[in-house]
């Protein structure tokens, strides 16, 4: 995000005007998506005649013509009309000598309601392909690329609009933005009209779609009948619209940025598909930097995640209210209990689970297994640390935990406390613990269970018990207690941890 003196270094430019000598030293490919319409016609000759800030640190300045490439999507939707804006584009790039690649499209098995939304996304894996493909040949990297799209101010304002009418937040209203990752839209600031009156007084052509006059399609709707009873208010609302929008990117940036932060310090456990946050921190966040941090939280379990107000608000309720649980599109699982929010991706639930066991109480695990947390008395007149000794050896897939050492009273368990519980997931890099035996002293949990043989492939289904998400290591199923819970000579009540195999 500019600061205020980075924002009005400097001024926008005209269209037209002398044109400095192009900086030789940039030579990284600049995209130019060309649909043959007035717009993007406009921007292939502005490109090669005049200067473009295509946000590579120069402002408004030539592009070297070496760096100019052009794509075209024949998305093969209108017939021969797409045939002929493809023949177009073909005679424009020829005649101002602009190397072309020409991708065809097919949509032959996506229903019409998705067909505006694949598209866009054709469009752009395409235009990221081959712009690394031209990063490759050029020996630059991918991040100094541009792929540089036509859209308009009025572009922004119909974005505006429908955005608005579907109820989107700050984000969706921020319409458009001038840039996103190395996709530039340079023209931004200039009105469709404006660029039709750049190509007539230029006496240039280009092709008109049949289809932006249809009012059955949103966006016409709301060019030829929202956009014209604006004007009548405010004859330049692209532009206002445009301002609005650029003050609502800005505030939106800054916003995402504060909760990636207010993230950061929520987040108690990670792991693929499994994120768990502290609810308890979170129910006391702004509302606004909530909303985000859900956001944020989903899209990290899966980046494709498509999240409606709706959805937000019902993970909201959950830590708003302490409990509960709700699924999200693509079956991510999101539950909050005992002050921890966690999200799962549906392959997350099939592996090892992954969450608070109480004590006493069972847990299923992955593949059948089930975590047993049961209370066990020390038989009178027996040493505890002897019994537990000869329990651990005969036991391999249970051990006897000190309760008081986790912390629990154990007259409140005796008693039938249900407070009491456990995390349990699996080992995550850099997990320490201290084995037992080893007199308080450290050991990685990777080298632990490398000293037991235990196949790599295998170790993530290792089940680990800790205190908390983010807290010690109790045990680590099947293998190793932690030295801080053994028994001592004056425990009076264990907690048993034991994973049954399936059919025992």
């Amino acid at each position: 995000m500019p600061t205020v003196a980075q924002h009005y270094k400097q001024l926008r430019e005209p269209l037209t005007g002398p044109a400095p000598a192009a900086d030789e030293k940039l030579n990284a490919p600049v995209l130019l998506m060309v649909s043959g319409g007035a717009d993007s016609t406009a921007l292939a000759l502005l490109a090669c005649t005049s200067r473009l800030d295509i946000d590579d640190g120069r402002g408004v300045a030539t592009i070297a013509r070496e760096r100019l490439h052009v794509l075209h999507i024949n998305h093969h939707l209108r017939g021969e009309a797409s045939n002929r804006d493809e023949g177009f584009v073909r005679s424009l790039c020829a005649r101002l000598g602009l190397p072309l690649c020409v991708h065809h499209a097919s949509f032959q098995h996506i229903g019409s309601e998705n067909l505006e939304a694949v598209a866009r996304e054709v469009r752009y894996a395409a235009a990221r392909s081959l712009a690394s493909d031209l990063s490759q040949a050029a020996g630059t990297p991918i991040s100094a690329a541009r792929i540089v799209t036509a859209h308009t101010s009025s572009d922004r304002a119909e974005t505006f609009f429908l955005n608005a009418i579907k109820g989107s937040g700050s984000s969706g209203l921020s319409s458009i933005p001038r840039r996103r990752g190395i996709i530039v839209r340079p023209l931004l600031d200039r009105t469709h009209d404006e660029l039709v009156s750049y190509l007539s007084m230029r006496g240039e052509s280009w092709c008109e779609d049949e289809t932006n006059t249809d009012t059955t399609y949103a966006r016409s709707f709301i060019r030829h009948k929202v956009l014209p009873q604006a004007r009548e208010l405010n004859a330049s609302v692209e532009r206002a619209i445009g301002t609005a929008c650029d003050i609502l990117s800005d505030e939106d940036r800054l916003l995402s940025r504060l909760a990636g932060q207010a993230l950061r310090s929520c987040v108690r456990r990670r792991r693929p598909g499994l994120l768990a946050l502290d609810g308890t921190r979170l129910a006391s966040s702004e509302l606004a930097i909530a909303r985000r941090i859900v956001r944020l939280a989903a899209r990290e379990i899966d980046p494709e995640i498509r999240l409606h107000v709706q959805h937000i608000e019902a993970v909201l309720v959950c830590v708003g209210t302490g409990s509960g649980s709700t699924t999200l599109p693509g079956g991510v699982d999101v539950r909050m209990e005992f002050g921890i929010l966690t999200l799962r991706s549906a392959d997350a639930q099939e592996e090892i689970a992954a969450g608070w066991i109480q004590v006493p109480g069972t847990m299923a695990l992955a593949n059948g297994y089930v975590l047993e947390a049961a209370l066990t008395s020390v038989p009178a007149g027996t040493n505890p640390v002897a019994y537990a000794r000869t329990y651990a050896r005969d036991h391999a897939s249970s051990t006897l935990v000190e309760i008081e050492a986790l912390g629990f009273d154990p007259r409140a368990l005796a008693a039938g406390d249900t407070q009491a519980r456990l995390w349990v997931d699996g080992p995550e890099p850099g997990d320490v613990m201290c084995p037992l035996g080893m007199a308080g002293r450290k050991k990685k949990i990777s080298d632990l269970l490398g000293s037991k043989k235990i196949p790599v492939a295998e170790r993530p289904a290792v089940p680990v018990i800790r205190t908390a998400p983010s807290g010690a290591v109790v045990w680590v199923a099947g293998v190793m207690l932690d030295d801080r819970f053994k028994a001592t000579v004056h425990t009076h009540l264990f907690l048993s941890l034991t994973v049954r195999h399936p059919g025992q």
